[in-house]
């Protein structure tokens, strides 16, 4: 680990230990709910990661249904914001930190400034242990501050309540439910890009002039950060036993903004730095397969049918979500194991 992650850690460590116990989440049950308005709505999320912030668009959903009427704003990190919630017309404002504060100390200081611009009926905070969310949520002025602590006997309720994508919404209700409203014990919306029609139908022309022919196409992504990303001599055999096993289907790469392939280019490539672009043209693919990355998070966005790859043990709290997706445990699954998954999928 070089010096720079190792001073990474241990900041992220004390600030984690010093704002742990930052705020309270607040309770009025005798709030009266045909006099109170949950209008103005800000939702904390200050994490530059691709995949993070497309893991709060079930929250983010979820707010929009119950209070249709809201506007929200969004406390985020990173420039990767205003792209990914672009056809969520109820936000209204995103507060961006720059990914890299020390060098832009200015900016950083008004986008924390800039939170105390407005008051809000809530504000939420989506992470437990983020100790920039629990700092705003704590800054701002709002009636109601909603911390994002875990609930355990709601952890109980639900099977799936480590998914960092569902936990937030989870807790969510009950805070509601705390407020006086009634308990909502509906399916948690899946991850969603929004992609319009007609970015659909540019995904679609994009993935043809790939391809040149009507068959269906599976699409890889071979590259993930440290060491969720799987070497050479993983991905060969097993894209060569793809090319075996679904002769009648397309096989293409999406790239990273690395631009590199961990099948040495073999398969034909997409690249781009939009993730609108990326997303759109992995909506018109029949499956994706990737390891835990934003990327794996994006094509579930997309509404693509996700198998994710996972080699580390968080695979309860990353795996894909949506329709259809798996999750697959390569330190005890095989590569016949990854075959029986995908034949559900493509046979």
């Amino acid at each position: 680990m070089s010096l720079k992650k190792d001073i990474n850690v241990l900041r992220r460590t004390l600030m984690r230990s010093l704002t742990k116990n930052v705020g309270s989440s607040q309770f009025d049950q005798n709030i009266d709910l045909t006099k109170v308005e949950f209008k103005k709505i800000l939702i904390s999320r200050p994490n530059p990661r691709l995949g993070n912030q497309l893991l709060i668009t079930p929250l983010l959903q979820e707010v929009i249904a119950t209070f249709p009427e809201c506007e929200i704003d969004l406390f985020v990190n990173g420039g990767l914001a205003p792209i990914i919630f672009k056809n969520y017309t109820n936000v209204k404002r995103i507060i961006q930190l720059p990914r890299k504060p020390f060098k832009e100390l200015t900016k950083y200081a008004k986008g924390w400034l800039s939170l105390k611009k407005h008051s809000y009926d809530i504000v939420i905070n989506v992470v437990e242990n983020s100790s920039s969310g629990r700092l705003s949520a704590q800054f701002v002025n709002s009636k109601y501050k909603f911390f994002g602590d875990d609930v355990d006997d709601i952890a109980l309720k639900h099977k799936d309540y480590e998914h960092i994508a569902k936990y937030p919404v989870y807790n969510f209700r009950h805070y509601l439910t705390k407020l006086g409203f009634k308990e909502n014990n509906t399916p948690v919306p899946y991850l969603d890009l929004k992609l319009s029609a007609s970015e659909l139908a540019d995904g679609e022309k994009m993935l043809q002039s790939i391809v040149q022919n009507n068959k269906k196409t599976v699409c890889i992504f071979t590259f993930a950060t440290a060491d969720k990303c799987y070497p050479e001599s993983w991905w060969a055999p097993f894209y060569d036993r793809l090319k075996a096993e679904y002769p009648d289907y397309n096989i293409i790469e999406v790239l990273p903004v690395e631009n590199v392939s961990q099948i040495g280019f073999k398969a034909p490539t997409f690249y781009s730095k939009d993730v609108r672009e990326i997303g759109a043209l992995m909506a018109n693919t029949e499956v994706f397969i990737g390891a835990d990355s934003g990327i794996m998070h994006l094509a579930s966005a997309a509404k693509v049918t996700t198998i994710g790859l996972f080699s580390r043990d968080n695979i309860n709290m990353y795996a894909p979500y949506n329709s259809h997706s798996a999750a697959i445990n390569t330190n005890t699954d095989s590569i016949d194991d990854y075959i029986t998954v995908l034949d559900k999928i493509l046979r």
